[in-house]
């Protein structure tokens, strides 16, 4: 089957696949998704348990001009496919000593709350998340939006800035060394050490190069978007869809067509489907093992250290609970325990730190019933495939429940009207990523940056890679910008051919 001109072939319809194939339909390309599940969205996906709706994935909604560029650029008003409110509140927290932090997105009010219940120091405060802030904005950015495997990448970091902001320590300690010179209270400095997880990562090894992802909730802030997080999903498939992009569904690609150093498409249902580009959103490891059967070039991206992984219930509670937020976390009483157990042991921790999304605190009577809410509640768990993770359930949902009830005073388990359950298992079954890995790689050293796959293959000419398990990393922002690198990879290939 020959195509015309210019096509371009996108693997997976995940909101990085999605963003890409909408770049390149602005180009010119004639487009077409295939994808193996019957929805779009990888991760960023949805569904229903009775009257509970529930995003099955990413529930933390930061940085919405990264969607807002893709509508610009589409030349789309954004308003007619997608809109979103800001939080007042980016999280609850909720430590061992019945004490809590409301973490507020203006810095003021936030610094207040730390100045008043953890006796911090106003001054340190600020000067951290300052620090934070002009860390992401002179060199955080500039790596983030562009390839690191390009050398022009180089030129576009402000390094007189850069270098003012950044310290040795930034790169010689770990996040926890670092939040530990800053704040006096442990507490303050387990809240600052979770942004770790925010990739998957370790605080008490990854740099404190890190910190500056605080910037994203507590200088840029948060936001919910009204109809859930699938509603992101629906945005841009609607976007893409109306910019002549095609997607297959129930259609998994058998293998990537390659030949000469040049891929040439893919094979769908046993039929060669050609191409001028194709575009992986697939996991790498399972791009290079199952469609390229290169197991040479797999294993060398196994030799970087996975992320975490989660065990996740979804529970239809059927009562409202008014000291919760649409974020909330209930801390273990040994973080440093829990993340060795994770990344050393691959075992999952007996006192985990609980995270509670509540949907239904922003669309009442919508994401629930009236007087309900619907509870996604997370636990970090290791990413491996070789845990019989159906054993471990019962017990994790008892340390769960017992953390949980203690700390609001209630059995929770008595208002669990519905329950759904996902495992590290689970989700690569579901995403196709590589042992249940959230974030494809951990952030656990300070050249991880660096050893992340690049957008672009060196061995096969019009052959990338967007999504979480290649630069820039894992979660909605960061896929959203692997999608922008790409795009502008393709763009400069065809400008120059």
């Amino acid at each position: 089957m020959s195509l015309l001109p210019k096509n371009a072939v996108v693997i997976g319809a995940g909101v990085a696949g999605i963003a890409t194939a909408v770049r390149l339909a602005v180009q010119g390309f004639t487009v077409t998704v295939f994808e193996k599940n019957a929805y779009a969205g990888g991760k960023l996906s949805h569904f229903t348990l009775g009257d509970y709706s529930f995003d099955a994935g990413p529930s933390l909604f930061t940085q919405p001009e990264n969607i807002e560029a893709l509508f610009t650029l589409a030349g789309e008003p954004i308003e007619d496919y997608f809109s979103y409110q800001s939080q007042e509140v980016a999280c609850q927290y909720f430590f061992d000593d019945d004490t809590n932090i409301t973490a507020y997105t203006n810095t003021e009010k936030f610094v207040e709350e730390l100045v008043n219940k953890h006796g911090e120091e106003a001054g340190m405060v600020g000067k951290y998340l300052q620090k934070a802030s002009s860390m992401y904005q002179y060199l955080g950015e500039p790596f983030l939006t562009n390839s690191l495997h390009k050398t022009s990448t180089l030129t576009k970091i402000p390094w007189s800035n850069a270098l003012k902001t950044t310290t040795a320590s930034h790169i010689t300690s770990s996040m926890f060394a670092y939040n530990s010179k800053f704040f006096k209270n442990p507490k303050t400095v387990q809240l600052f050490n979770r942004y770790a997880t925010y990739n998957g990562s370790n605080p008490y090894k990854a740099p404190a190069m890190l910190t500056m992802i605080a910037h994203l909730e507590h200088t840029q802030g948060t936001y919910y978007p009204r109809g859930g997080m699938i509603s992101i999903t629906q945005a841009l498939v609607k976007l893409a869809e109306k910019k002549g992009v095609q997607f297959v569904y129930n259609a998994p690609v058998q293998s990537i067509i390659a030949n000469g150093g040049k891929v040439q498409g893919v094979v769908v249902n046993n039929e060669n489907i050609f191409a001028d580009v194709v575009v992986s959103n697939m996991d790498v490891y399972f791009t290079y093992q199952n469609l390229l059967n290169q197991p040479t070039n797999a294993a060398k991206v196994l030799k970087q250290e996975r992320s975490s992984s989660a065990l996740i219930f979804y529970w239809g509670i059927k009562r409202e609970f008014a000291e919760l937020g649409l974020h909330n976390i209930f801390f273990t009483r040994n973080y440093e325990a829990e993340f060795e157990h994770i990344f050393s042991k691959k075992q999952l921790y007996p006192d985990p730190t609980v995270y509670v999304n509540i949907t239904s605190k922003c669309e009442p009577g919508v994401q629930a019933p009236a007087g309900c809410e619907n509870w996604f509640v997370m636990i970090n768990a290791p990413a491996t495939n070789t845990t019989s993770w159906q054993q471990l359930i019962p017990a994790a949902r008892e340390h769960i429940l017992q953390k949980i009830s203690n700390r609001l005073g209630v059995s929770v388990a008595d208002y669990i009207e519905e329950e759904e359950v996902l495992t590290p298992q689970g989700i690569e079954a579901v995403t196709s990523s590589y042992m249940g890995s959230l974030y494809g790689t951990s952030s656990n050293s300070v050249l991880s940056a660096f050893l992340r796959h690049p957008n672009f293959s060196k061995e096969f000419q019009n052959l990338y890679f967007v999504g979480g398990s290649v630069h820039p990393g894992g979660g909605i922002p960061l896929c959203l910008q692997s999608a922008g690198i790409v795009g502008n990879l393709i763009a400069k290939q065809y400008a120059s051919s």
